[in-house]
């Protein structure tokens, strides 16, 4: 139980605390002592107070240091519950040597807790506090849940609020409302959508941007992504591309070279040509591509209903893009022409009732956007996720998963024939608005609150 802040006889410390650091073994001996003695002893909480997330290789102990490297305190934390971790931690044993509290020991510990926490890709942070220390952890800016009761003793389940899919969703999609007001983008039915579908015409136009700074860094990797983003574009909308143009800034012919290289290369692997576009030396580096498709019916971003459940269908192949860990997933380079034009033709083979495709805004906030342009609110079940063994939760959920669409259809709905791609339902469309995420005990937590883009609903 994390919150367990003591008070007992007063021994002095050897000096006044110092620092907080993860436990070494011989730390960790020290701070199990501190616990016994206290939660055993002197308050008579447990007979034993080892359990099994002391024997399991992914918890963690933080102690507490005073200046003359005594520990003074400790806490320890991780997942929740025995097998894969789903991005639900907690802390528990805090303790603090009786004596070393004034120094402000367990306050910092617990700072430190949290932030190991995020910092770990936890999206949920619990903590069962004993009652008389409810005060002491939300003056920290933790929120209480409900009254618990552990060992005949009050507790108050507590909870660190997390902000990584909001502050995420608030930065790359939160101003688009206002931004586009009045104009009225991809017309009647379409709001928010990947693509615009061209009036008068069975054709649909989607375009995007790559980052400067990550056309600067990486230009062959910011060619082929910007082939990859604006096909998904087209596929989410069951559209068949027929060409890209591009438009090139840099600063030379060498450089524009490298942008192409990996430009042309995405093109040739996914079968569509090149069709024309600009390019201009002497410039700061930039990269935008046009996208045209094809299709009679395009498959609408908004087209959800109350009650309709949420698949995700992603390429759990490859790895995460060099220099780019935890925010860019490549797989489709590694990827054959026949396998990608399979994930590129799924909706518009299996056409479900709504489809996005994922990409700045990760998971959660494009569900999010679906959710919003549907008139629903949105529960996503985490562990149900399609996820790469080589990404932690809180990094897939708010990365570019290379190729990943959110469908929303009626309740046994066929799956998208998505070739090397793994789908799975893992949510639906609820009343109300923003994106909860359930966890597997039941409980949902508030990950988006509001509308993401405040475009509306189509």
């Amino acid at each position: 139980m994390l919150g367990e802040v003591l008070i007992g006889a007063r021994t002095p410390a050897t000096g006044p605390f110092h620092h907080v650091e993860v436990a070494d073994a011989a730390a960790t001996t020290r701070y199990r002592v501190l616990r016994r003695e206290t939660f055993v002893e002197r308050q008579g909480l447990f007979a034993d107070d080892l359990d099994w997330r002391d024997d399991d290789p992914r918890t963690v102990v933080l102690v507490a240091r005073d200046t003359g490297g005594e520990v003074v305190g400790g806490v320890r934390l991780g997942p929740a519950e025995p097998g894969a971790d789903v991005g639900w931690w907690v802390g528990g044993r805090l303790v603090v040597r009786p004596g070393a509290g004034a120094a402000g020991v367990g306050s910092a510990l617990v700072r430190a807790a949290c932030a190991h926490a995020e910092g770990a890709g936890a999206l949920r942070f619990d903590a069962t506090v004993q009652a008389a220390n409810e005060r002491l952890f939300r003056g920290l800016g933790w929120r209480s849940v409900r009254p618990v009761t552990v060992a005949g003793h009050d507790h108050v389940l507590m909870r660190w609020p997390i902000g990584r899919i909001a502050a995420l969703a608030d930065a790359t999609k939160r101003r688009l409302g206002a931004l586009l007001a009045g104009m009225s983008p991809g017309g009647p039915g379409f709001v928010g959508d990947d693509g615009a579908p061209v009036p008068g015409s069975d054709l649909v136009a989607a375009c995007d941007a790559i980052v400067p700074a990550m056309v600067e860094r990486d230009p062959e990797w910011a060619g082929w992504c910007s082939v990859l983003v604006n096909l998904n574009d087209l596929a989410a909308m069951g559209a068949t591309p027929v060409g890209v143009l591009d438009a090139v800034g840099a600063r030379d012919a060498s450089f524009a070279h490298r942008v192409l290289s990996g430009l042309r290369g995405a093109a040739e692997a996914y079968g569509v040509p090149v069709l024309g576009g600009h390019t201009q030396f002497g410039v700061p580096a930039s990269l935008s591509v046009t996208a045209l498709g094809r299709t009679g019916h395009p498959v609408p971003g908004g087209g959800g209903r109350l009650g309709h459940r949420i698949t995700l269908t992603a390429d759990l192949g490859g790895r995460w893009r060099p220099g780019y860990a935890g925010r860019q997933w490549d797989s489709t380079t590694s990827r054959s022409p026949q396998e990608l034009r399979a994930m590129l033709a799924a909706v518009g083979a299996a056409r479900p009732a709504a489809a996005k495709d994922v990409s700045m805004a990760g998971v959660v906030g494009t569900l999010g956007m679906l959710a919003e342009a549907s008139g629903c609110g949105a529960v996503l079940d985490v562990a149900a996720v399609p996820r790469p063994d080589g990404a932690g939760v809180g990094d897939w959920l708010t990365c570019f998963p290379g190729f990943a669409m959110l469908t929303a259809d009626r309740p046994g709905a066929a799956p998208l024939p998505a070739g090397p791609a793994v789908g799975a339902e893992c949510g639906e469309l609820v009343a109300g608005r923003g994106v909860g995420l359930r966890w597997p005990d039941g409980e949902t937590t508030e990950a988006i609150t509001s509308a993401v883009t405040g475009m509306g609903t189509a």
